[in-house]
């Protein structure tokens, strides 16, 4: 019989530690896949941070960093100034991206370092304890913001990706998701392209992923799908936000 469908080499054969129905399994395979495709796991290093993805290392059958909370962008700077014919990508959340990591990204996008990075959205702080982060919604509640995110007192939630796509280093930035199948085809997709960008030395390049974190939000894998398409989608529109 022939085989149609197997797990890419990328991914080694560990259990996966995330909660039922969160998101971080599929996009961690999406990026196994791309780099497979493109034939560059010989050369692919990737790089971790603090937060749900802290043990990324343990799934990816290239050579991973670990790096201090939201410094990913400045190890894969690194890393790849010192290997520059090497294919560096950070694997971030929101709060290590968003918040601590804020800086580190929004600078090495301004240098144009040759990096890509996915940025997983949930919203929240998923390994920490459910609190509040930058990309949290209005209203949306929290262990930190238990009656709602306050618009007037929390100011609003950050669109990283639209931010990223105003500076001249930036070559490539797309935000997808992953609450369906034909999403999570324009996912492997935008990452594919990420990649390319960074192959072809034209700049900075990310990738933006909605994801679900049903363990925090309080809710099933179902539900908490249905909440990303009415609730994220809508205040983070999907879409190419620059491509040079």
């Amino acid at each position: 019989m022939a085989t149609i469908f197997k797990k890419t080499p990328v991914l080694t054969d560990t259990i996966m530690h995330y909660c039922p129905g969160c998101g971080h399994g599929i996009v961690h395979r999406l990026v196994a896949e791309v780099i497979d495709e493109l034939g560059i796991a010989d050369r692919a290093i990737g790089v971790v941070p603090v937060g749900c993805a802290v043990f990324g290392y343990k799934y990816f059958n290239i050579d991973v960093m670990e790096a201090a909370h939201g410094r990913a962008p400045a190890v894969a700077t690194g890393i790849k100034r010192v290997h520059p014919d090497s294919i560096v990508f950070t694997y971030q959340g929101d709060g290590d991206l968003a918040s601590i990591g804020a800086a580190e990204i929004v600078h090495a996008a301004h240098r144009g370092e040759k990096i890509t990075t996915i940025f997983i959205n949930n919203a929240i702080y998923g390994m920490t304890g459910g609190q509040m982060a930058p990309t949290t919604l209005v209203g949306q509640k929290t262990t930190t913001s238990p009656y709602g995110r306050d618009k007037d007192h929390c100011g609003s939630p950050i669109r990283v990706a639209e931010m990223l796509a105003t500076i001249n280093g930036a070559a490539y930035i797309e935000r997808t998701a992953v609450n369906s199948t034909a999403n999570i085809i324009k996912t492997k997709r935008a990452i594919k392209n990420a990649f390319a960008a960074q192959m072809e030395r034209k700049g900075f390049s990310l990738v933006e992923v909605l994801s679900n974190c049903p363990t925090n939000w309080g809710m099933s894998a179902v539900e908490s799908m249905e909440w990303l398409e009415q609730n994220m989608i809508p205040y983070y529109p999907l879409g190419v936000k620059k491509e040079v």
